[in-house]
C-alpha cells in the first residue's frame, strides 16, 4: 500500500511474507509460501536447493547475524515446512546438499565460523563437524566441482582456500596481493569459476579458474585510467585505548615524506557485523592523485576477527568503537603521516554515527569532517522506517540501561555549545528510506547553533535520492566534487 500523506519515508516496516511467483504468470496469482504472523519483526527470507528437492527457510530478526532454518521436501507433495534449527542464537548460511544431508556455514561454537553437516531426515538432527573453526574469519563458501570454496579474513584481507566436502585440505587460491576477492559462482559440478580480485591500488580484475589445475588466468580487467603501480597499500596495526590490537590500511603515493604534512582522509564504519575490506574505488584516485592518504581503520563492530569483534563494538561496548577510531587518528599524527589541520574523518550511515560520536568526543584532534547519512538521534532511531531493527547492534533506547549508553555517545545529544568543531559536511538525501533525513538535518543545525569557532558547519542536501545506492553516476559525480572542494579548502590541500 502508499504511505500515509504526510508520513513518507516514516512508516516503519513490520510482518515480512515469502511468496512463490511462476515466471509467465500475472502478481496477482501469487500466494504466500511462509509467513510469521506472530512475530511481526522477523525477516524471512531463503530459496530451493540446487537439485530442485528442498526449499530452506532462513527466519532472522533485526540486522544480528542470527537466523532459524526451517525446510520443505519439496518432492513429496504434502510435505510440511520443518524446523531445522528453532532458536535465534546462531548464524546459518545453507551451501548445499547431498540429498537429505545439508550443509551450512555457522558460528554456532565456532566465533569464527565453520562448515558443518547435518541429516535433515534422521531421528535426530545430529549436528558434525566437516571444516573446523581456524584462527581465521570464515566469509562464504561456495560448492564448486564437489569441492568447498572457502572465503578467509586474515587481518581483514582475503585469502581462499579449497576443501573436499569430507574436510580434507585441497589447496590455497594464490592472490595478487593485500586485497578483496570474491565470485567463485556456479554449480557444484563446474570445474570453472570466476573470481574478482580488487584493492586499493587496484581496480577489479576478473580472473578465470580451473578447480582441477588450480590456475589463474585473467580475464577482464577494469578500463580506469588509474597506474596502481605508482602507489603503495600498506597494512599497520595500532594499539587503541583498552590495549586491543587493531588493523589500518594506508594507500599513498610511493615516495611519501613522514613530515606531518600530509592530507589524511581517515574512514570508518565499526557496525553491524561489516567488515571493512580492502577495494579499489574510482572516486578516491583524485584523493591519491593530490597526494592525498587514505586510511581505513578495521575497528571494532565489524567482522574482522569474528563474531567476538562485532560483540564488543556493539550495543554497551559501542563506545569501544569510538575509542579505537580516534586511536587511528593519534597513530597517523604520531607517525607523522599528517597532523590535525591535515587529518579529516570521513563514514556514512552507521560510519555517519561514528563521525558524529568522536567530533563530539575530540573535536580537537581532526582538521575537517564528513558525516554521511548519519544516524544522529539515537534516542529516537527506532521510530523511523527499518531503525526498530537496528536495536541488535545498537541497543534500545526503551532499555533504561541501553537507553544510558546511547545518550552518552549519541552525537545529536552529546553537542557542547561553545565547542570549536573542525570544518564539518553533512550529507543526506531527501528520499532516504534507510536514515531518515531528518537525523541529519537536526544534527547540523544543532551543530551549526553550537558551533564557537570560525570553521563552516554546512548539509548537502541531494534531492531526488536516497541512502546511497542506485544514485545516478551524474549525482555522484557532483557529490565527489563538493566533498573533495570541502576538503581541500578545510585542510589547505596544495
Amino acid at each position: 500500500p502508499d504511505a500515509v500523506e504526510g508520513a513518507e519515508l516514516k512508516s516503519q516496516n513490520f510482518f515480512q511474507k515469502m511468496y512463490f511467483h511462476k515466471l509467465g504468470t500475472p502478481q496477482s496469482e501469487d500466494y504466500v509460501v511462509y509467513e510469521r504472523p506472530d512475530n511481526k519483526e522477523y525477516f524471512v527470507g531463503g530459496g530451493v536447493s540446487e537439485d530442485g528437492n528442498w526449499l530452506v527457510i532462513s527466519i532472522g530478526k533485526g540486522t544480528e547475524r542470527m537466523n532459524m532454518v526451517y525446510f520443505k521436501n519439496l518432492t513429496m507433495e504434502k510435505a510440511g515446512i520443518m524446523p531445522l534449527v528453532a532458536d535465534l542464537k546462531n548464524s546459518y548460511s545453507f551451501i548445499g546438499n547431498d540429498g537429505p544431508v545439508f550443509y551450512f556455514r555457522t558460528d554456532k561454537d565456532a566465533p569464527r565460523g565453520k562448515v558443518v553437516k547435518v541429516n535433515v531426515l534422521g531421528r535426530e538432527h545430529k549436528w558434525e563437524d566437516v571444516i573446523p573453526e581456524s584462527a581465521d574469519t570464515l566469509n562464504n563458501v561456495q560448492f564448486l566441482n564437489d569441492q568447498f570454496v572457502l572465503n578467509y579474513m586474515k587481518d581483514a584481507h582475503t585469502q581462499i582456500r579449497i576443501y573436499e566436502t569430507t574436510g580434507k585440505f585441497v589447496r590455497d587460491v594464490n592472490l595478487p596481493g593485500i586485497g578483496s576477492a570474491g565470485g567463485f559462482g556456479g554449480k557444484r559440478t563446474d570445474s570453472e569459476t570466476f573470481y574478482t580480485y580488487s584493492s586499493y591500488n587496484a581496480p577489479p580484475t576478473i580472473y578465470r579458474y580451473d578447480m582441477k589445475t588450480g590456475k589463474s588466468v585473467v580475464f577482464r580487467t577494469a578500463g580506469v585510467k588509474f597506474d596502481g603501480s605508482q602507489y603503495e597499500v600498506k597494512q599497520v596495526f595500532y594499539k587503541s585505548k583498552d590495549g586491543t590490537r587493531v588493523p589500518m590500511f594506508l594507500t599513498y603515493k610511493k615516495g611519501i615524506k613522514l613530515d606531518g604534512t600530509n592530507p589524511t582522509l581517515l574512514y570508518g564504519y565499526g557496525g553491524f557485523n561489516s567488515p571493512m575490506l580492502p577495494g579499489f574505488s574510482v572516486a578516491r584516485v583524485p584523493w591519491l592523485e593530490m597526494g592525498g592518504v587514505y586510511a581505513v581503520a578495521n575497528i571494532r563492530g565489524g567482522s574482522e576477527y569474528g563474531k567476538a569483534w562485532w560483540e564488543n563494538g556493539a550495543k554497551l561496548k559501542k563506545q569501544n568503537v569510538f575509542d579505537d577510531f580516534i586511536a587511528a587518528g593519534e597513530w597517523l599524527i604520531a607517525n607523522k603521516y599528517t597532523s590535525t589541520p591535515k587529518l579529516a574523518i570521513q563514514g556514512g550511515s552507521n560510519g555517519g554515527l561514528l563521525v558524529g560520536a568522536v567530533l563530539n568526543q575530540r573535536p580537537d584532534l581532526f582538521g575537517a569532517a564528513l558525516p554521511a547519512v548519519g544516524v544522529m538521534d539515537m534516542v529516537r532511531f527506532p521510530k523511523f522506517t527499518i531503525g526498530w531493527a537496528w536495536t541488535s547492534d545498537y541497543g534500545s533506547p526503551d532499555n533504561a540501561e541501553e537507553f544510558k549508553a546511547l545518550y552518552a555517545y549519541s552525537p545529536l545529544h552529546n553537542i557542547k555549545a561553545g565547542t570549536k568543531y573542525p570544518a564539518t559536511l553533512v550529507t543526506t538525501a531527501d528520499h532516504d528510506d534507510r536514515v531518515f533525513p531528518a537525523h541529519s538535518f537536526k544534527y547540523a543545525a544543532a551543530m551549526q547553533d553550537a558551533q564557537s569557532g570560525s570553521a563552516p558547519v554546512l548539509i548537502r542536501i541531494e534531492t531526488k535520492a536516497g541512502h546511497g545506492a542506485g544514485k545516478p553516476t551524474t549525482k555522484v559525480i557532483q557529490e565527489q566534487a563538493d566533498i573533495y572542494a570541502f576538503l581541500v579548502k578545510s585542510l589547505g590541500v596544495k
